[in-house]
């Protein structure tokens, strides 16, 4: 596969400056046992013999990643670092230490870096989230998804509602920063169930809540066989207790699934819904590059297996990249809106033109389509989605894709 080329010395510091924040994202493809609403590229760890993950193979494997892909992003700062997956929780603090110390050996890290590790209350234990904290980790999102057993049985969870609150607790106490992932419309939900669910996540004292609509994606157990789910109007329902209940507890309400106290968003999700830039390293991660004169987005391979294999093999000529290409321009606005129209606080005109190089012109008609629908307000320096927009997002991104795509 031939990838786009680049060569660092074509970037002076004043045009480094002019480029989008720049995040790293680490997947962690493995889990204990996969959810059936997950399509997420996770795999379930089968421990054989007592032989534990192959740590030590893929850390090796992200730092060669790292070091091959260091040319599109030379120079550049890196705000915020991810860990995703699956489960990252899984991997030992010494490891997550020694992935830190790698990346600040390689890339210009800001002393100010936001670094976030997702975890699971099934795989919690005190002196880990201790040890990660030691490690460089300042905040914490935890996969709760619900604290009723039954509901954590329907969704295939491996912790229980007990476990959730201690491992909440642990990470409060061992780091502060923490978000905790809800879910709601689960299998046989009523809306007192998830009014309990959210009372429980409030009084545990939580700065961020992120609150997600259980939706049947393809390529799921869940989607080949559908439980029943609330319908349209109970969810609805559910979904406006949540704000209502968030946002009188002092929550901002910021993303469509995402509510903080004041100072507590997370900045790594922030730099995606403003366009920013992210190097995804890890089997299956994803990549959005900005250049002076384009955008790239790429793709690493998706096995585990295959992935150690290519990213170690790189200096050879292989490479862990699966894909890799440059965004059409005509792609630019609506991929620009798929994200900033998220925000609740919709976002300035002058990104649009900074992070996509397009003139306004390029969606002017369609914003004033947009407005006259109801479906967002815009004044001389911003635009954002009005509450009706927020219902019907869908509906409102579909007004910028491209003409060949209607």
């Amino acid at each position: 596969m031939a990838l786009v080329q680049f060569d660092p010395q074509d970037l002076t510091g004043t045009r480094l400056a002019a480029l989008p924040p720049l995040a790293l994202y680490v997947h962690v493809p493995w889990c204990v046992r996969k959810c059936p609403y997950c399509d997420f590229n996770s795999h379930e760890w089968r421990d054989s013999g007592g032989a534990g993950l192959p740590e030590a193979d893929y850390e090796a494997a992200l730092i060669a990643d790292l070091d091959a892909s260091l040319g599109e992003v030379w120079g550049r700062r890196i705000e915020t670092i991810f860990f995703g997956g699956g489960t990252p929780s899984l991997l030992g603090a010494a490891t997550i230490d020694r992935l830190l110390s790698a990346f600040r050996a390689r890339l210009n890290v800001s002393p100010e870096v936001e670094v976030t590790l997702e975890a699971n209350p099934g795989t919690f234990e005190a002196q880990k989230y201790a040890d990660f904290a030691q490690a460089g980790v300042n905040r914490l999102s935890i996969g709760v998804q619900s604290f009723d057993n039954d509901k954590l049985k329907a969704l295939g969870r491996i912790h229980d509602a007990l476990e959730a609150r201690r491992a909440i607790d642990s990470a409060l106490k061992s780091i502060g920063n923490v978000n905790i992932d809800l879910m709601y419309a689960l299998p046989g939900q009523s809306l007192d169930e998830a009014q309990a669910d959210i009372g429980v996540a409030l009084a545990t004292g939580v700065p961020h809540l992120s609150a997600y609509h259980l939706t049947l994606e393809p390529n799921t157990y869940f989607y080949r066989h559908p439980p029943v789910l609330p319908d349209e109007e109970q969810s609805a329902d559910i979904q406006e207790m949540v704000a209502e209940r968030l946002g009188g507890a002092g929550f901002e309400h910021y993303e469509t699934s995402a509510h903080a106290r004041p100072g507590a968003r997370c900045r790594h999700n922030l730099n995606y819904w403003q366009f920013g830039d992210y190097l995804g390293i890890g089997a299956g991660a994803h990549s959005k590059i900005s250049f002076p004169d384009r955008i790239t987005r790429s793709a690493r391979v998706k096995l585990p297996r295959d992935y150690m294999r290519r990213a170690r093999a790189a200096t050879g000529g292989e490479s862990a990249v699966q894909s890799q290409h440059q965004v059409a321009r005509s792609d630019l606005a609506f991929e620009f809106m798929m994200n900033a129209l998220r925000l609740n606080d919709g976002f300035e005109l002058a990104r649009f033109t900074e992070r996509t190089g397009l003139a306004l012109s390029a969606i002017g008609s369609t914003l004033e389509r947009a407005q006259a629908r109801g479906l967002l307000v815009r004044d001389l320096h911003s635009v954002r989605p009005t509450p009706l927009g927020q219902r019907f997002l869908n509906d409102l991104l579909q007004m910028f894709l491209p003409a060949k795509s209607h």
